[in-house]
């Protein structure tokens, strides 16, 4: 029904994707960008339909955001999850970044530790070094093309009397894991043990491939919505990064007190009214039917890269349309592979250790299938050129 083998040339239009510099001295400006994560599909034609009449409005002040957008939230968590949250528990903010941010400040203060587990989406580290805070990693353990927690290894963390709070990745970025309840469970009882908040970026959580479902971390039981914090928003999965709305969601009132004033010290309370029309658009009946076609469409993405990446393990993707590729066979720094694919092949990827881990690339998927291919074979030509070396 949906046309996601259209190309929407980009290039000249100001995105970041396309248009952003490379980091490197002397890189082509005509690359294949597989790297940051934004999708090249056109949003679903009732998003644009929404967005269409906001405009015809002509008039675009400051927000008072409805009841309605509450109303819409709490209702698609319910039926595509089965999570029942209420009106009240949700805060709005600009993006789930920010929001990361904003949570940080308000739960932990300069020098206090916050618990992550590498490799994991790289704002993460800068999120806590801006606020003062201390990274305490606790990587997860790879084992046969996938990851796993270090169960033994969060339970020194959190019983650290300087933890206060651990940043989870559900669905994680970039191990492509979508964590199952028994895992969630686990890290919850460890977390409760010890009085550690759970802050859970849920925002991959409508990217799930087939045989995988995603479990919203609070919805496994009272106790873990009591310590957790979800951030979520409709931004990756129906590619409206650039409308800026996200969520925090928790039962919890003094958290949402300090929550509060946090986003307001960071001046980030305040959304624009095209994010507001889009989230209303996407979380219906007729996103869902959106994402089924986009999330079938991204597994035969993932089934192509597999087959032009057979010479390298492929981490198992169950979740984000962002696969994570071990090259660590060619012995070279995951930088300088992004460096050489990008002056070589003019195919730009992420190195790994912009998300704490060497020896890995990450792949974007989401883009029409005819371009990946073409991607995809500039990337095993530029690795089977450097493996020679």
């Amino acid at each position: 029904m949906y046309d996601f083998d259209e190309i929407i040339p980009r290039r000249g239009t100001g995105c970041i994707k396309w248009d952003a510099r490379p980091p490197f001295e002397n890189c082509p400006d005509d690359y294949i960008p597989l790297w940051v994560a934004d999708m090249d599909f056109k949003a679903t034609p009732f998003i644009i339909e929404a967005l269409r009449k906001r405009v015809e409005h002509g008039v675009f002040g400051y927000v008072r955001v409805p009841d309605s957008y509450y109303e819409t939230v709490v209702r698609w968590f319910s039926r595509r999850h089965g999570w029942n949250i209420e009106k009240d528990w949700i805060i709005y903010t600009i993006g789930v970044v920010p929001a990361i941010s904003a949570v940080v400040k308000a739960l932990s203060g300069p020098g206090e530790k916050v618990i992550l587990q590498s490799p994991v989406y790289n704002c993460f580290f800068s999120s806590i070094r801006n606020n003062g805070c201390v990274i305490l990693d606790v990587p997860l353990l790879y084992h046969d093309s996938t990851y796993s927690f270090d169960y033994e290894g969060l339970e020194r963390a959190c019983a650290d009397p300087l933890a206060k709070v651990m940043l989870l990745c559900n669905p994680h970025n970039p191990a492509g894991r979508v964590w199952t309840r028994e895992e969630l469970a686990k890290v919850g009882q460890i977390a409760r043990r010890h009085g550690v908040t759970v802050v859970s970026d849920e925002i991959h959580c409508e990217i799930v491939m087939p045989g995988c479902r995603y479990t919203p971390f609070a919805s496994m039981s009272p106790e873990d919505q009591a310590c957790c914090i979800t951030l979520c928003s409709p931004s990756k999965s129906f590619n409206i990064a650039g409308l800026q709305t996200a969520n925090i969601v928790t039962d919890n009132p003094e958290w949402r007190r300090l929550i509060d004033r946090a986003i307001n010290v960071n001046e980030i309370c305040d959304i624009n009214p095209f994010g507001v029309v889009a989230l209303e658009a996407a979380y219906t009946e007729e996103g869902g039917k959106w994402l089924e076609e986009l999330n079938e469409y991204i597994y035969v993405n993932y089934l192509l890269l597999k087959e032009k990446m057979k010479d390298y393990p492929v981490c198992k993707l169950e979740g984000t349309y962002l696969p994570w590729v071990d090259v660590s066979s060619i012995g070279l720094p995951s930088e300088k592979i992004e460096e050489e694919l990008l002056r070589k092949e003019k195919v730009w990827v992420n190195a790994g250790t912009m998300y704490g881990t060497e020896g890995f690339i990450r792949i974007n998927l989401a883009t029409p299938r005819s371009l990946l291919a073409e991607g995809l074979d500039r990337v095993s030509r530029g690795l089977a050129a450097l493996a020679a070396r």
